[in-house]
Parts: C-alpha cells; structure tokens; sequence
C-alpha cells in the first residue's frame, strides 16, 4: 500500500533549483544512436548515467496523483480483464491497493518536479519543439499496461526496482486490438527480443513498434521520456482554422475569361486548377505558417495551470535582479522555442504567444530557449527593449528570477 504524501503540484520552480542535481550521460554515441536507431530500431542502453539516483518517491508520486490539476490514471489487472481509473486517484484507494497487478501512471511529472525535468537535459540532442513531456509509473509485482503500441518516440528509464521489457513487430492503424473502453490493447503479441531493466536502464522505444513492461517485484518506477510529432491531419485542421479567420469574405471564385463549353454540367480542368490554387495561395505562406507553427507548437499541454506570479514582476524588479546577478530560471512547464527571421531577428514563442525580438532582445530570446538557467550581463539591465520582454515573460510564468525563500 502507498500512502500519498510529500509532493505538492504546484511545487515553485524558482525555489527549487538550488537542490537540482546534474543529470548526464557517459559513454553515449549521440550521432550513431540518431543515425541507426532514432524513429528506426529500439535499443537498449545499460545504465549511461554518470551516477543514477531515484528523482522521486514511491509515496511522493501517489501524492502528485491525489492532485485535480494532475493528470493520471490507476490501471489494474484483476482476473480476466484489465480496468483502468482516471484520476485524480483518493487516498484511501491507493491505501488499499493489493501487493500486485497495479499500476499508476502520472503524466507531466516533470512540470511539478524540477528534479524530473532535469531528466529531459540529457535528451537535448533532440530539438526542444518535439519534447513531450516525462511520465512516471509505479508498479506493483505483475503490475504493467498491457501490450500495445505508442505513436511517439519515448525512452523508457528504470528508476526504481526491475522491469521485464518485450518488444514486439511493428504495428500500424490496422493492428487488431482488444475491445476496451479506456486501453488500446494489443489483441496478439509475439515479443522478438526481452530484457529485464535496472535502475538506471534505458530502453528507447520508435513509434509503431509492440511493447510490453511488466514489473519484476515491487516498487518498480519507470520515467518515460516522451517526444511528440504533430500529425498530418493535426497541422492541416488547426492551420486551415487560423487562416479562415484573415480571409475576407469577398475574396471569390472568379472566372473572367470564361468560355462556353461542350457541355454545361463538366467542371473543365482549368477550372479545378484556378479552385484549387485559391486554396493553396492561402497555405503556401512560408512566414505566416512559421509564426502559425510557432505558435501552436509552444502552446501548453495544459492550458488550464496558471503559474502567473501572485505580485505582478515590474521593470524595476527585473532590473535589480539582473544587476545583483540573480539567476533566471525557466519554468519546466513552460514551452519556450525560436524561429531565425535573418542574421539578428528571430521570433520567440513562449506558451503559445509570439514576441518578435531583434539585437540584444533575439541574443537573450536565444539563450532562454537552450538553457534551463542563466546570470543575464548586467548590462542587459539598461537595455529597455530585454527589461520589457523578460517582464512579460515573468509576468506569464514562463521564466522566474530565484527566490531566496
């Protein structure tokens, strides 16, 4: 039994650097893995971490679950079937959870836990604009999801305890599944290769290929590293619904040079051609689709949490931070990306708003977006234009100078 305690979802991001720990890799070919094994092949990876240590809690995780502003889901195996609970979880049902055949998955862990998030760092040979987010699971003996298949990249790191992984074929749209509400089930699963994971073990996972985890005994946490990819159908329906709204209502279909034809009831080539230009004059913008793409990218994956200062930030205050050397934090929760629009331009996207920056503005939009904390120059301080955009962006949460509470 797990009783839920210790973390607090709304754990403040700028308190909590200063017990971060670095988390990094030795011994990783990042060039060979991208070019064999990225979106390709899984591949097991033993243990790359300089020095491994457990980020969180058993106990501290079922809190985080307990939370409304926390997404999870409690995912049982009783005789003959599988149920699933979504969150968020009660107490005194993770209290009584048996010995075995459970598992409780949370995502967005590391928007929480700034000790999770640094688990992403290590992972940036992959561009910022594709992370996802890191969920964490804990399992009871037995405990797992089922076979089945993700459409995202995700790196599966054993934490805590042991975990028994198979991989299977891949899998496509047309992959039977089991009937279930709730859990796409794989409906037959041969595994073709089976490692048993340990603390710190890695296993990267392609999207589309069968995988299966189940745990080897008890207190067995897994932290997933997930990479998005926007769909086809995504990128279409939600850039065609931004345009729709800057196109005049006048703009028609025109055919001055029309002639007569053969036979009235026949749509003429030319005709199809000139209609389907229209359409394509409106999607073929190179700079309106980059800000569009930004934008929507850099959108949160939970609009609702407000991380909003409680005492709006003023100029001034920023200011005495930079002068003091105050190191400027990012919110992990945060999605903070740039576009180059020429040698000293770029547009930032942060949490789905769009701030053209220029000279110095552009330099410190950049380093925002590569490093999860920095100590800006002092002379930044009497630069209005960077005093103005670093406001903004304290103002919306995005970023944080370190509380010294």
């Amino acid at each position: 039994a797990y009783v839920p305690c210790g973390a607090s979802p709304r754990l403040a991001f700028c308190r909590a650097y200063a017990q971060r720990g670095s988390m990094d890799f030795q011994n990783f070919d990042i060039d060979h893995f991208l070019h064999t094994h990225w979106q390709k092949k899984p591949l097991l990876i033993r243990n790359p971490w300089s020095n491994w240590q457990n980020l969180l809690e058993p106990d501290e995780l079922a809190g985080l679950a307990c939370a409304e502003e926390v997404e999870s889901r409690l995912i049982c195996q009783p005789a003959g079937g599988w149920e699933m609970e979504q969150g968020p979880q009660g107490e005194e049902r993770l209290a009584e959870l048996g010995e075995s055949h459970w598992t409780l998955l949370v995502q967005a862990v590391d928007q929480h836990v700034p000790a999770v998030a640094d688990l992403i760092a290590p992972f940036r040979f992959i561009p910022n604009w594709r992370i996802d987010d890191v969920m964490v699971s804990l399992a009871a003996d037995q405990g797992g999801v089922g076979p089945h298949f993700d459409q995202y990249d995700v790196f599966l790191i054993q934490g805590l305890g042991r975990r028994r992984w198979q991989i299977g074929p891949l899998c496509d749209g047309d992959t039977p599944l089991l009937p279930h509400e709730d859990l796409k089930l794989l409906a037959e699963f041969t595994a073709t290769d089976e490692w048993v994971l340990e603390p710190g073990d890695i296993l990267y996972v392609p999207p589309g290929f069968a995988h299966n985890g189940v745990a080897v005994g008890s207190d067995c946490m897994t932290y997933s590293v997930g990479f998005r990819a926007p769909s086809r159908s995504d990128l279409l329906g939600h850039f065609v619904d931004d345009i729709l709204d800057g196109i005049p209502d006048d703009e028609l279909y025109r055919d001055p040079d029309l002639a007569r034809q053969a036979n009235p009831g026949e749509i003429l080539p030319d005709a199809l051609v000139r209609l389907q230009q229209m359409m394509l004059e409106s999607l073929s913008d190179p700079a309106s689709f980059a800000r569009w793409f930004g934008t929507f990218n850099s959108t949160p994956k939970y609009a609702d949490m407000d991380w909003q200062p409680e005492t709006p930030v003023e100029p001034e205050d920023v200011r005495a931070s930079i002068n003091d050397a105050v190191p400027l934090l990012r919110n992990p929760a945060s999605r903070m990306v740039f576009i180059a629009n020429g040698d000293d331009a770029l547009m930032l996207f942060a949490d789905g708003i769009c701030f053209d920056c220029v000279g110095e503005t552009a330099a410190v939009a950049k380093i925002l977006c590569a490093q999860d904390s920095v100590i800006l120059d002092a002379a930044l301080a009497s630069a209005p234009a960077v005093v103005d955009l670093l406001t903004q962006l304290c103002n919306m949460g995005c970023i944080a100078f370190e509380s010294e509470e």
